[in-house]
């Protein structure tokens, strides 16, 4: 079993940046690919970014190309979302997952993802 924790949400501006971060914990987390959705009311789960074990590829929604990176730490445990130039729209509860095996343009779905944080509130002001 994996535990994935949260932490960085809050309230930003609109053309701000914040930084997410998930931590990884419990079984051997080796080849485990890590990304994060988000939630708006109302709306259904979407897919923001992934990015693969060793760090070297990252998917990331249409939604959010160009605006947001997410990277790997180098214990490989750990996982931040930067997001820069912020949109009322990205406003959401947006949650870690993690999986076994690869990441990419056919693992973006939530059933895709086997292990989920509790989410983190973003909230992006106009």
């Amino acid at each position: 079993q994996v535990q994935l924790v949260e932490s960085g949400g809050g309230l930003v501006q609109a053309g701000g940046s914040l930084r997410l971060s998930c931590a990884a914990s419990g079984r051997t987390l080796s080849n485990y690919a890590m990304g994060w959705f988000r939630q708006a009311p109302g709306k259904e789960r979407e897919f923001v970014a992934a990015i693969t074990w060793s760090g070297g590829s990252t998917y990331y929604a249409d939604s959010v190309k160009g605006r947001f990176i997410l990277s790997r730490g180098n214990a490989r445990n750990t996982v931040y979302l930067q997001m820069n130039r912020m949109k009322p729209e990205d406003t959401a509860v947006y949650y870690c997952a993690g999986r076994s095996g690869i990441v990419g343009v056919t693992t973006t779905l939530p059933t895709h993802f086997a292990s989920w944080g509790q989410g983190t509130q973003v909230t992006v002001s106009s």
